[in-house]
């Protein structure tokens, strides 16, 4: 086993450069669109991938992708997860190019990456999206999240945004945040990115993403239910607690352990399951790293149901989850949560 330190060193600072190719492509591609007054072209479906459709705004971060795979895989080994192709393993042929590897047992990382998680918001530029990225050590089998042992989190703001969000987290390390200048890269914030301590139960934003119209009807009522029981039990001011209806698994992890979220609850999956019909849902690719980067922070991320958050990196596994700010507010809330869950058939 690579020790955690070694891997961190070693790998984190390539994933933070890949994120930041990804993020100038995507904001180039972006604002040259809106110059030539051609948005529409990136919010048109450019194909079906393996994981989810694939957009206009896209295709140049998968191209980005496509060539840092190779990049790396002429030095090294190295198996890639994204959302538009699956896993795919190369590494060196011994000429100075690159060849195609059968599976996993090659000695090199196993890298998840989602190069734009929030493309519905930045395609058609309303809101940020963020590149996740997570990487598990060497391993011979298909790995789980409980494998993954760095993440990286970054902001692709809209065409508007000066300042891009990035933050980072190696397992049993911590978490770092800083804020970079989009014009120069310089850094004009850093620091140890540790949640806060309160558990209050109002004034932050406490979502139910209600993604899919289908499930709507049963996620208010469950979304009623808790707030209901807030306000009985724990004496909550229900009128600021308030909701944010993010596209984004990434940008709302992002913003949880940044203290702006107090919780956020994606139960898609859950209740799919409950009434055993398929719907849209988080997939591993779209919020691996970004579990870790919370998890190091403080925060408390659960399987929708309250178990362990654990899952293979695939492209097809449907993922519920809940995130509390920290483990006060999830010993504070989450019966709540459950009793909610439970009165909803």
């Amino acid at each position: 086993m690579v020790p955690i330190a070694e891997f961190d060193a070693a790998w984190t600072p390539r994933l933070l450069d890949l994120a930041a190719r990804i993020r100038s492509a995507a904001r180039r591609a972006l604002t040259e669109a809106i110059a030539a007054g051609r948005l529409d072209d990136l919010m048109r479906p450019h194909e079906q991938g393996a994981g989810d459709v694939t957009y206009g705004i896209d295709v140049p971060t998968e191209v980005v992708l496509t060539d840092w795979l190779a990049e790396v895989a002429r030095e090294k080994p190295i198996s890639l997860l994204t959302e538009d192709a699956g896993w795919r393993h190369a590494g060196p042929d011994g000429r100075g190019g690159v060849r195609d590897l059968p599976d996993f047992a090659h000695g090199g990382p196993r890298v998840v990456v989602d190069p734009i998680d929030g493309t519905r918001n930045l395609m058609a530029d309303v809101r940020s999206a963020w590149t996740v990225i997570g990487a598990c050590p060497p391993g011979a089998e298909p790995p789980r999240q409980r494998d993954v042992a760095l993440g990286v989190l970054t902001e692709i703001p809209d065409s508007r945004g000066a300042i891009a969000r990035e933050l980072w987290a190696a397992r049993g390390r911590g978490a770092h945040a800083r804020e970079i200048r989009l014009g120069d890269g310089a850094v004009v914030r850093e620091e140890r990115l540790v949640c806060d301590a309160s558990d209050r139960a109002d004034h932050g934003y406490f979502p139910f993403f209600r993604y899919m119209a289908d499930l709507r009807p049963m996620i208010a009522r469950i979304e009623a239910d808790f707030f209901a029981r807030l306000e009985r039990e724990e004496h909550a001011e229900v009128r600021n607690c308030y909701d944010d209806q993010y596209i984004s698994n990434g940008g709302q992890l992002a913003l949880l352990a940044l203290g702006k979220y107090r919780m956020i609850a994606d139960l898609r999956a859950h209740l799919a399951e409950r009434r055993g019909a398929s719907t849209l849902t988080t997939k591993p690719y779209d919020i691996s790293g970004a579990v870790l980067v919370a998890a190091e922070a403080g925060c408390a991320i659960t399987a929708a149901g309250g178990a362990e958050l654990d899952f293979p990196l695939d492209v097809t596994t449907p993922i519920g989850f809940v995130g509390w700010h920290n483990a006060a507010t999830r010993a504070r809330l989450e019966r709540h949560l459950a009793a909610a869950l439970a009165s909803v058939g």
